[in-house]
């Protein structure tokens, strides 16, 4: 390998003209290409005998597009293998085939699949011939399809999933290839998969280090000599900094390592991601043979044992959520937008950062928070050697946990949104001392790779006992829950750095209120006999109920809050998610613990947040006021920015409250009476924010607001639909629960419905939905074609809406 700055200046001048020169002459005859592969597919659910068969006629089968999840669309059933816990739903075998033609002129390239994920134990056919098996559903993975290819003629790749062995799973996983897949071409000589590594080793004001290793993969026959050509491109498109080297190796890997200089970087940050494109060719004989992409953030962080940690010199307290991979009704199947949507929900609340409990996340989610600014904890595994569920990874660890440990890393340690590594969440082998030999085995593979980021692990059990923390292998000391340890931390760990892995677990069914408030509940409970739950299985969205192990909302954040050293907190979780209905099973068949319900709407405590972690003005007064007369109803309100808040009962002061200490809240105890509620906030004397509720009516009408009206034709994109049921003034209707029925025309369609009921076994596959608490969701998705979508809901005794949506 030749370094160009390293060759006498005269030769050095004329090689990088001829370089340039081939760039330039080259630029139209790039051979790597990449192409969306998810359009017609031809699915079966069930096992097909000899599924691969070329011959096979799957005339019959189904045709559809992927991303594509199975159980989504399925029964919710107490007699699903998969249990309540794993979301009700059922699993099987499915199996996808797809005929595509590589065209001649690709003849002498490389022809590779990507699948990002496949739910999960996959095996892959091409034209009979049998690629691979991955048993890991949440990790992406590459087959080449060289050697199979029949040029310019029909091919046949099949994909066989295997869903059936259940429970494999603690919460819903979803079944089949239900992440997107790629078809990849390139030339003989190429980057390789995931083949470069960009670091930042020195970052000041003034100027920021920038080194990039490429490894570049010659597939077969002699190479002359050729060019590594890297340009790193500002936010902006302007080029900032640019090196080439000469290389003459024939090697069938090659690694070239190239140092950059970005003067007056802008740094990524939580409020500004500024993001840089790295664009680096291969170029020889006046042709760019291949080009690939790295992203790029200039950054640099700590984690402090005293002061916790910080971002580019700044103190910054890590405001984090847990969420599992499911987008709701949608099930597992990837969508960009979905995924988005969520992303501005938690942004909005002040979030800024996500673990990906408990598995590696699509693709697209790194690729978000990239762009919108989070701090990613991207976690590997739920178990090692020793499992929780009869069918789970552990089945598969000792074999594969190696290689996609090394593909999760690979893929994922070039996105600046990933700040921390974690090998595992609760892992029953935390007290064995097995885990002296693997948690350093596993932090090994990530140092072999990555050594710019964190380690940790989601211990439940964060004593001394803990064998993973002994073993010196984690560099961040994950606590789950143990809340009222935080304070104590050091002496239990002197001179060692804590993360709040995962913490909290409060339950909340949004709209539904249960007094007194300022009694505390722990959620189920052991003994039955004295205390009971609710026949209905709901909970009260006062934060004042939270799992055994856990604690409310306010008694988290407290203390998080209080102590510098405490870096940050990953709560239980951001969104209900499908399964895992703590504190109930059957009929519940999802998740009590989001801040923000199934459907993505916010239950009241994200107001709580929203009023400590942002800037934001904030006055949320709640519950609804539609009650029985007479009855005693507590009011909360959720302030900031005002030093207090006066409440009022038509037109009636109720007085004055004020936050002291650490309150979070204030509260009103007081008699319903029918009429209007309003709340002012105060500072100096001078109004912040006034707030109503009003007693609602009987239901008369339809509200529909989507939150874009104008979404792209690409068969993916998505308009979500908020369904409020009003009575004649406006006024949500606290507990209505009307069937809605919905009608759509033009170039758009029902993706799924929903209404953040964790009891609903209704489809989430439907054109129909019962409000829930006055409110019901209906997304729609656009077809490939631009038009009009015209979009209306009626219910039976209530004025109808309709409303118009554009793809284009």
């Amino acid at each position: 390998m030749l370094t160009i700055n390293f060759i006498p200046l005269k030769t050095r001048t004329l090689l990088l003209a001829f370089l340039l020169l081939c760039i330039t002459k080259g630029f139209s005859q790039q051979v790597r290409s990449t192409v969306d592969f998810d359009k017609g597919w031809h699915f079966s659910l069930g096992d097909v005998p000899n599924g691969e068969n070329i011959n096979l006629d799957d005339a019959k089968w189904r045709t559809l597009n992927l991303p594509h999840d199975w159980s989504i669309e399925g029964e919710f059933s107490k007699t699903n293998p998969a249990k309540p816990e794993g979301g009700a739903l059922p699993g099987g075998i499915g199996w996808y085939r797809k005929t595509f033609t590589v065209p001649a002129a690709s003849k002498g390239k490389m022809v590779y699949i990507d699948f990002d994920g496949v739910y999960q134990k996959s095996d892959v056919w091409i034209n009979g011939h049998h690629l691979g098996f991955r048993p890991n559903g949440y990790i992406s993975f590459r087959y080449e399809l060289t050697p199979y290819l029949n040029y310019g003629k029909p091919n046949v790749i099949a994909v066989k999933v295997d869903n059936s062995a259940q429970p494999n799973s603690r919460w819903y996983s979803g079944s089949g290839i239900y992440r997107n897949v790629w078809l990849v071409t390139t030339g003989r000589l190429a980057i390789d998969h995931w083949g470069t590594y960009i670091t930042t080793p020195k970052i000041s004001r003034q100027s920021a280090t920038v080194n990039l290793d490429v490894k570049v993969r010659k597939s077969e026959g002699k190479v002359s000599p050729y060019g590594i050509k890297t340009i790193i491109y500002n936010a902006a498109g302007a080029a900032v900094a640019s090196k080439t080297n000469l290389i003459s190796s024939g090697d069938s890997l090659t690694t070239v390592s190239q140092n950059f200089t970005v003067n007056n970087p802008v740094l990524w940050s939580l409020e500004h991601p500024s993001l840089y494109r790295v664009v680096t060719q291969i170029v020889a004989n006046n042709k760019v043979l291949d080009e690939y992409t790295t992203p790029l953030g200039i950054r640099y962080f700590d984690f402090d044992v005293d002061k916790g940690f910080s971002l580019n010199g700044k103190s910054v307290k890590i405001l984090g959520v847990c969420d599992h991979h499911d987008l709701g009704s949608l099930g597992s199947a990837i969508n960009t937008r979905a995924l988005e949507r969520q992303l501005e929900i938690l942004k909005d609340m002040g979030c800024n950062a996500i673990r990906t409990s408990h598995n590696p996340p699509a693709p697209e989610l790194l690729e978000l928070a990239d762009k919108m600014g989070f701090i990613i904890m991207d976690e590997a595994f739920d178990c090692w050697e020793e499992g929780k569920e009869k069918y789970d990874y552990h089945l598969f660890f000792k074999q594969w946990h190696k290689k996609d440990l090394e593909d999760q890393v690979l893929r994922d340690r070039n996105h600046p949104s990933v700040f921390i590594w974690s090998i595992g969440n609760e892992i029953p082998q935390q007290s064995d001392t097995s885990a002296l030999r693997i948690a350093p085995e596993l932090a090994a593979i990530i140092h072999s790779l990555d050594k710019t980021r964190p380690i940790t692990t989601a211990n439940n059990d964060p004593s001394t006992r803990n064998k993973i923390i002994a073993s010196g292998a984690v560099d961040l000391v994950g606590y789950n829950y143990n809340w009222k340890n935080y304070p104590s931390f050091h002496d239990r760990y002197p001179g060692k750095k804590f993360i709040g892995t995962e913490t909290t677990s409060a339950l909340e069914t949004r709209g539904f209120y249960q007094m007194p408030s300022d009694s505390t509940m722990r959620w189920p409970i052991r003994d039955t006999t004295k205390h009971k739950m609710n026949k209905d299985n709901t909970v009260s969205a006062y934060d004042n109920v939270s799992a055994p192990w856990g604690s409310t909302h306010e008694e988290s954040w407290k203390v998080i809050k209080k102590y510098d050293f405490l870096s940050g907190m990953f709560i239980w979780t951001g969104f209900d998610y499908l399964g895992e209905p703590t504190p109930y099973s059957w009929p519940s068949r999802s998740s009590y613990f989001g801040i923000i319900d199934l459907a993505g709407f916010p239950k009241d405590v994200y107001y709580m947040y929203q009023s400590e972690w942002t800037n934001k003005t904030v006055l949320h007064i709640f519950p609804h006021w539609n009650w029985e007369p007479g009855k005693t109803v507590d009011i909360w309100a959720y302030y900031n920015n005002a030093d207090e808040v006066e409440l009022f009962l038509n037109g009636k002061s109720l007085g004055v409250k004020k936050k002291t200490g650490d309150d979070l809240h204030v509260m009103w105890r007081l008699q319903f009476e029918p009429g209007t509620l309003k709340a002012v906030s105060r500072k100096n004397g001078k109004v912040v924010l006034t707030r109503e509720i009003h007693t609602a009516g009987e239901p008369a009408k339809i509200e529909l607001t989507a939150d874009r009206k104008n979404i792209k034709a690409d068969g993916k994109d998505l308009s979500f639909i908020t369904v409020k049921i009003l009575d004649k003034d406006g006024n949500v209707v606290p507990n209505a629960d009307n069937r809605v029925n919905f009608k759509i025309n033009g170039a758009g369609f029902i993706a799924s419905v929903d209404n953040g009921d964790p009891v609903s076994h209704d489809p989430f596959k439907a054109d129909y939905r019962k409000a829930f608490h006055g409110l019901a969701l209906a997304i729609v998705q656009a077809k490939q074609k631009a038009g009009n979508i015209t979009f209306t809901a009626t219910a039976a005794g209530l004025q109808s809406a309709t409303l118009v949506l554009s793809s284009k």
